[in-house]
């Protein structure tokens, strides 16, 4: 793996980490400023399925990021779709990182346009199998994804009551607004292998870390 590489990993990682933290002050004051723009980039989904943690507790900041959708939409089509960032080993090489979806063309829509101007905008776009079971729901979601030679499966149960989200541009770039149900109980499987994971109180959007939300989007 290249240093350019590791330092884009690097780069991606600390600004993920700054997201998961920005003051609510800045993000109060960046809602009057969206209030009045022109939306011009989009992307909504139904049936996601989001996990933030952290696989170690050594770790000083995440190090998995599990977001899927059954279907996002986007002006380029829809498909499945999501993002996964595995970071098992802090000092090499994430084992997974980037968009993923079943139709390229959708998951090479968001770095360019839902995450302009941010280290998620050089995030490669990965093909991958996306299936997302909400049958039990709201007692329980969960999602699997075999992207590369790797499989993730991740189960939220205990989810409280359907709130609605309107989140303001602040750590990442767009708005954001939804239907988030918060999870009390969470486990993850890596590769058939049952893994222990840490949800911190914050996700990447500002919002808790595991939510099942049946609806949403991200606009600027």
């Amino acid at each position: 793996m290249t240093q350019s590489v590791l330092h884009r990993r690097n780069v991606i990682l600390s600004a993920f980490a700054g997201a998961a933290s920005l003051p609510l002050a800045l993000s109060a004051k960046a809602e009057a400023t969206t209030q009045a723009s022109v939306m011009s980039d989009w992307m909504s989904w139904q049936g996601g399925v989001d996990l933030v943690g952290l696989t170690n507790a050594g770790l000083s900041q995440p190090n998995l990021i599990v977001h899927l959708a059954r279907v996002v939409h986007t002006p380029v089509g829809s498909a499945p779709a999501g993002m996964v960032l595995y970071q098992p080993e802090a000092t090499q090489p994430p084992l997974v990182m980037g968009f993923v979806s079943s139709d390229p063309k959708v998951g090479a829509y968001f770095g360019p346009h839902i995450f302009k101007g941010t280290p998620f905008e050089a995030a490669p776009v990965l093909k991958a199998r996306i299936a997302i079971d909400e049958s039990a729901a709201p007692g329980r979601v969960s999602s699997k994804i075999s992207v590369g030679k790797h499989v993730f499966e991740v189960t939220l149960e205990g989810l409280s009551d359907l709130s609605l989200v309107d989140r303001p541009v602040g750590a990442l770039p767009f708005v954001q607004q939804g239907l988030e149900s918060v999870a009390s109980q969470v486990s993850l499987k890596i590769d058939g292998k049952t893994v222990s994971v840490i949800v911190p109180p914050q996700g990447m959007s500002g919002g808790p870390a595991a939510v099942w939300s049946p609806t949403g989007l991200y606009a600027r």
